[in-house]
């Protein structure tokens, strides 16, 4: 059997039959839709197809990307919608916009070329690293709706960025921690070869004045480091000490300090060795690692603000005569009336005053199949509605809303998490005052013996026991198998996931997308005629491939079309193909269609919808959501551990109960909201269990949150994924099997890169209290300390 053809454009299967090509590069291509034809027409007809030549993956598919009515796209040539993100110059123009769809570096090329051939387009910059496009136009020849849709007529979207403060202001703290990082790490190799130049132990004979001239340079090249790069620190240690709580930033701080002190001494007497070379070391070394815990943070600083993603830009609002004007999401009041459209998300929490329709609200609640409503029925802000136009009465907005709420729980269940780093933080208190009580007693009894001595010498412990090693042991460990995971398809966004994975006892599964894939698949054709399985399936695509219902999707491309097709929104479809009157869906309202009796459902797992037509039934078409293949191996990887597993699930259908059952898990409860999830995170942290949770709507965004450990899908919401410890990028549930091993060696390294640290401060602190280690010796044995736990960490590496 032939493998199946591939969309030229986005690399699709090409359903057979298809009748769309395109010409590109000299050859007739085929293409999996009019969306990918058109597309792939309009980069040929701007004699840009060289896209073709140099790209390295595949396009996006058009159908793939966020669907804009017209008159939404025109909101945005109205001066107060762009106020927020459009800057005005003169007659030109500059926003910056979020592009979806780029796949490659060809992308850019394409759209950078694509917008400066247009009319009134100045320029066009495209940043691959954060997908955002500045683009200098004058505003009076090319509106900016005009610039969206000749966006999307070469297969992207884009949407006005704009981000949040406090996402901005990390973001800047980000830049600023990098710049630190960059002027440490590049003052300290030139401070380092003139420092050494001053030793004795490399014997050489410089004159008095270039001694003297390399240790005023070194101090000019330190002085960045300590004003510029290490304020933090001293800001730190001052706040720690107003409040009376020791922490990492005062022995740092009394480190860094006293040794460019006792260098400004050495510089200015010409007396005794230089410490700057320690100084750098120092601010590189530790400067790096709060690097790497801001970068951690930064990935999950805006989890909050992903909830406008699920809210509409604009809503239709419906005036007392009953027509309808699209208006922004932020113009829109309580008791409004709105008008929501098939395939529209719901502007706000409201009551249905008309229509019928099925509700998709599995992002929030777990339910895989859309939910028949009606009028009095309420809906929820972000759900989707399927199939018939409703009327809203508008009963709460913003903050108000059931998904504001679900954003209030995860607040409070981050509020609850377990924090590892309180306990370091303690650890680690009780270790710096050690140090600084045996610090003083030293300085004290050495000021009695050699007073000559006694700052030198304390300097020194100060240095060989700044806890370099000790702070380096777990996030380079950290990091280095974080990097392995990612590799196998597991990213991990917090760092304490790899050392908690060995405490868990108790897993949490969500069901729809977790366990199972998400999406509804035809399992099953039982024909009840004379018509085969290949014929009635025929049949019914012909009629879903006229809806926007979930369920279509399940059927695949029709090879014939359908006419005069009519939804029932709750019940089926009606229509006709090739002159057959023909109904599918519910088994009482297609037999309507013929006056024969409706035939009992035959099984109770799955969808079950009938096809018939006016003499009778032709077939039962089961659908499913299928189990994800590897899920029993990640079942049998926790049992193997002595795990408790869990199932809860939003989903109230017996769907719940049949993968319970052949994935062998007891405990299983349906029906359950995002408090009623949380209420059972609780109980188990109650009974000291340790709660590994992995989901990935909405709905399970508070106990992602809330759980010990937590890992969202790749195909999760992105207010689960900001939520989550960890993304399951390549949605292989075995990569979690991988990533238990990777745990367990991880752990063995953190334990041996600790016992190292440890011991290595347990030794040098009597050989330094007792003089026998010089401030420069310290420097050089934390280093030496330091790389053997880089060293020791970057085992992780090898697979």
């Amino acid at each position: 059997m032939s493998a199946p053809l591939s969309c030229y454009h986005c690399g699709l299967p090409v359903p057979a039959g298809s009748p769309y090509d395109a010409r590109v590069l000299g050859e007739t291509r085929a293409m999996c839709c009019p969306g990918c034809q058109a597309v792939a027409e309009a980069i040929v007809a701007g004699g840009l197809e060289s896209y073709y030549r140099h790209r390295s993956e595949t396009a996006a598919n058009p159908d793939a990307l966020p669907s804009v009515l017209p008159d939404e796209l025109a909101l945005f040539d109205r001066e107060d919608v762009q106020r927020p993100f459009v800057q005005h110059q003169g007659e030109l123009s500059e926003t910056s916009l979020l592009i979806e769809g780029i796949s490659c570096a060809a992308c850019g090329w394409l759209i950078e070329k694509h917008l400066r051939t247009l009319p009134g387009v100045d320029e066009a910059r495209l940043n691959l690293s954060n997908h955002r496009l500045q683009v200098r136009w004058s505003d009076s020849q090319l509106p900016l709706s005009e610039l969206l849709k000749e966006l999307r007529r070469i297969g992207y979207a884009g949407h006005p960025y704009k981000a949040d403060d406090a996402a901005e202001r990390l973001a800047a703290e980000n830049k600023r921690a990098m710049r630190q990082l960059g002027v440490a790490g590049l003052l300290w190799m030139q401070v380092m070869m003139a420092a050494m130049a001053t030793w004795p132990e490399f014997n050489i004979d410089l004159s008095p004045e270039l001694d003297k001239i390399l240790r005023w340079v070194s101090l000019f090249l330190t002085t960045p480091i300590v004003f510029y790069c290490c304020g933090q620190f001293f800001r730190g240690a001052l706040r720690d000490l107003r409040t009376r709580h020791l922490s990492m930033d005062v022995s740092v701080s009394l480190a860094i300090g006293g040794a460019y002190v006792a260098g400004i001494w050495s510089t200015v007497t010409g007396i005794g060795e230089l410490y700057f070379d320690a100084v750098g070391m120092f601010a590189l070394f530790l400067l790096a690692g709060r690097y790497l815990e801001r970068r951690a943070r930064e990935r999950t600083a805006a989890a909050t603000a992903q909830l406008v993603n699920l809210l509409p830009a604009s809503c239709l609002r419906l005036d007392d005569s009953g027509q309808s004007l699209r208006i922004l999401l932020g113009e829109l009041a309580v008791g409004d009336r709105v008008l929501v459209p098939p395939g529209a998300l719901m502007p706000a929490d409201g009551l249905i005053l008309e229509g019928q329709s099925s509700v998709d609200e599995s992002l929030l609640t777990g339910e895989y199949l859309p939910l028949p409503r009606g009028r009095g029925d309420t809906v929820t802000a972000g759900t989707l509605n399927v199939e018939g136009p409703l009327t809203l009465e508008v009963q709460a907005l913003g903050d108000q809303t059931r998904l504001s709420a679900i954003v209030r729980l995860l607040e409070r269940a981050q509020a609850d998490k377990p924090r590892l780093a309180e306990l370091a933080d303690k650890v680690a208190q009780w270790f710096l005052i050690i140090v600084l009580l045996a610090a003083a007693i030293v300085g004290i009894a050495w000021w009695q013996i050699d007073p000559s001595r006694a700052f030198w010498i304390v300097l020194s412990l100060l240095v060989a026991t700044c806890p370099c090693a000790l702070a380096l042991a777990t996030p380079t460990a950290l990091t280095t198998a974080t990097g392995s995971l990612h590799k196998l398809g597991l990213l991990l966004t917090r760092g304490h996931v790899l050392e908690g994975l060995n405490q868990i006892d108790t897993v949490i599964f969500d069901k729809t997308g977790t366990l199972t894939e998400g999406r509804l698949t035809l399992s099953a054709i039982h024909p009840l005629g004379a018509l085969d399985n290949d014929t009635c399936l025929a049949l019914a695509a012909a009629l879903e491939n006229r809806s926007e219902h979930p369920i279509a999707r399940a059927f695949g491309r029709a090879p014939r079309p359908a006419e005069q097709v009519e939804n029932v929104p709750g019940k089926g479809l009606e229509g006709r193909v090739d002159g057959r009157r023909l109904r599918i869906g519910q088994a009482d309202f297609v037999a309507e269609l013929g006056g024969w009796p409706a035939p009992q459902i035959p099984g109770t797992n799955g969808q079950w919808l009938l096809l018939g037509d006016e003499h009778g039934p032709l077939a039962w078409l089961v659908l499913d959501d299928r189990l994800r293949e590897d899920a029993p191996l990640l079942l049998d990887a926790c049992r193997a551990r002595g795990w408790q597993v869990m199932l809860l699930s939003g989903d109230s259908s017996p769907m719940v109960g049949e993968i319970a059952r052949r994935l062998g898990i007891d405990d299983a409860r349906g029906g359950l909201s995002p408090d009623a999830k949380l209420d059972v995170l609780r109980e188990l942290h109650q009974q000291g269990r340790r709660v590994l949770m992995l989901g990935d709507g909405v709905n399970d965004v508070p106990v992602l949150a809330g759980a010990d450990i937590s890992v969202a899908m790749g195909s999760a919401t992105d207010l689960a994924k900001t939520s989550a410890d960890a993304v399951l990028l390549s949605n292989r549930l075995e990569s979690l099997v991988q990533a238990l091993t990777v745990a367990s060696r991880t752990r063995r390294i953190i334990i041996q890169n600790l016992a190292w640290a440890t011991l290595y401060n347990g030794l040098v602190l009597p050989f330094a209290a007792l003089g026998w280690v010089t401030p420069v010796w310290a420097a050089f044995g934390m280093s030496v300390s330091s790389l053997l736990v880089v060293v020791n960490a970057l085992r992780l590496a090898r697979s």
